[in-house]
């Protein structure tokens, strides 16, 4: 019997996993929680809770808790994880469990804690280590423990960190808080700005994915959004180049960093 199980949780701005020892991943979900406002009770997390997003039910808020990285809700946050150690059915044994946390970079030491305490409130008997996540990408790549040197570039929904890493310590890095959501960001303001149509984060990270920097083979993609003037839905024709000029701001800070 595993008397101190050990947990890893990355509390991401668009995913949140939770990893159990023996066991593998066991969540891999959306960050996000459906709330009912009456109860104050979870309604929906994960899939089903992004699911609802825009199109929320009277007295439900659809709440993404953490941005760039940091948790910006710590009561949303507490739920949407209880919800998620619930599922992955982590039992305690006789001694307190280690439980590890991802923490960009850049965090600073308020936003640290706060990591902590999102954790350490649903589960007071575990002791709570933070990694910051260069390392973790270090040792995820299986590059750690290497006295070489490991140069890691990882882009999140959030945050971009681009560090050095060498013999499980970051030598010198750069943490920037901008991801792939500032880039679907720039994607939907460029749509609507030119078209009036307003587009759905899954549809502008579809473009993102589709054509990048490159502007795709085809040189065009047909989207579905909400067209402003009326609220109604329409299609419209998005051509490459408009998507890969939407996301050269973002592209181009994160090259300058590296």
């Amino acid at each position: 019997m595993r008397l101190r199980p050990g947990l890893a949780i990355d509390l991401g701005t668009v995913n949140t996993l939770v990893y159990v020892a023996g066991r593998g991943l066991v969540v891999e979900e959306p960050s996000v929680v459906a709330i009912d406002r009456a109860t104050g009770g979870v309604a929906a997390v994960g899939a089903m809770a992004e699911a609802l997003s825009g199109k929320e039910p009277e007295g439900i808020d659809v709440v993404w808790p953490l941005r760039d990285g940091v948790v910006a809700d710590l009561e949303a946050a507490m739920l949407m994880l209880d919800a998620y150690l619930r599922r992955a059915r982590v039992h305690r044994g006789l001694l307190r469990p280690l439980v590890v946390v991802c923490v960009p970079r850049g965090a600073n030491w308020y936003e640290r804690q706060v990591a902590a305490a999102t954790v350490e409130e649903r589960s007071p008997h575990c002791v709570v280590r933070l990694v910051e996540e260069p390392v973790a990408a270090s040792i995820g790549a299986e590059r750690l423990p290497s006295h070489d040197g490991a140069f890691v570039v990882d882009i999140g929904g959030g945050t971009t960190e681009v560090a050095v890493v060498a013999g499980g310590r970051v030598v010198r890095a750069r943490s920037l808080r901008v991801g792939g959501n500032a880039m679907d960001e720039a994607i939907v303001h460029a749509v609507k700005a030119t078209s009036g149509v307003l587009l759905g984060r899954r549809a502008a990270e579809r473009l993102k994915i589709s054509f990048g920097l490159s502007g795709g083979e085809i040189g065009w993609a047909e989207v579905t959004g909400v067209y402003a003037p009326w609220e109604g839905l329409r299609s419209v024709r998005v051509p490459g180049k408009l998507v890969a000029d939407a996301l050269e701001h973002a592209v181009g800070a994160i090259v300058t960093t590296v």
